[in-house]
């Protein structure tokens, strides 16, 4: 039965697609990448700042403390970009409150540095709507391990089986999967058609609008 709702950031929470690759693309820029085109990292969408470096540089041997440096660097050039047109995905809010009222517990699973997530949820006002938060910097292995989703499942104190993911990206979906929770998949990052050839979903929705509490406890 549906007790916890759990939900990706980046594509879920917020449309923030384009301010990503944006911003791998001035860093690309500053590092001197060639033939760099940001929308081949799409694939790596909902993995850490770990692997998509690794894909970036064409290294899988890079030293932690790289890894992170360079991470931060390229978060920052994202925040720059994306603080000024930021906002809650349409219909987000409404769900908040009506998986509140229903007394279901929500977190948020995202492979995003805690950073990033902070930044996302107290710019867009929605931090108090979310019981708790697992991030990419508390996670060891990056999705579609189902880690962070086995955290946040655990930090709500529900069993992942009684819990719905909301998920953009398909190592996200999979991830899902793999921890035992229902999938709805968002078509925000990728197309209906994509989503429907390649992903793993219990329900596939344009947006937060077109959906009911009511829908979700059908999924079991």
């Amino acid at each position: 039965m549906l007790r916890g709702a759990l939900f990706d950031m980046d594509g879920v929470i917020v449309d923030n697609r384009d301010a990503h690759l944006q911003a791998f693309a001035v860093f690309a820029e500053r590092h001197g990448i060639p033939d760099f085109d940001s929308k081949s990292l799409l694939p790596f969408f909902g993995s850490t700042n770990a692997v998509i470096m690794g894909h970036l540089f064409g290294r899988d041997d890079l030293p932690a403390d790289e890894v992170e440096r360079l991470s931060q660097e390229k978060e920052r050039i994202y925040r720059e970009l994306y603080d000024p047109v930021m906002e809650p995905a349409r219909g987000l809010v409404a769900l908040l409150e009506a998986l509140k009222k229903q007394g279901i517990r929500t977190a948020v699973g995202s492979s995003a540095p805690r950073v990033n997530v902070d930044f996302v949820l107290e710019r867009c006002g929605i931090a108090p709507y979310f019981d708790a938060v697992a991030s990419g910097s508390e996670i060891r292995h990056s999705k579609p391990d189902p880690e962070v989703y086995l955290l946040a499942a655990r930090k709500l104190g529900i069993d992942p089986h009684d819990c719905v993911v909301f998920e953009d990206a398909f190592v996200g979906m999979e991830a899902a999967r793999r921890a035992g929770a229902k999938v709805v998949a968002l078509a925000s990052t990728f197309s209906r058609t994509r989503i429907e050839a390649c992903g793993d979903f219990d329900l596939l929705i344009d947006g937060f609008s077109d959906l009911s509490i009511a829908a979700l406890t059908d999924l079991w």
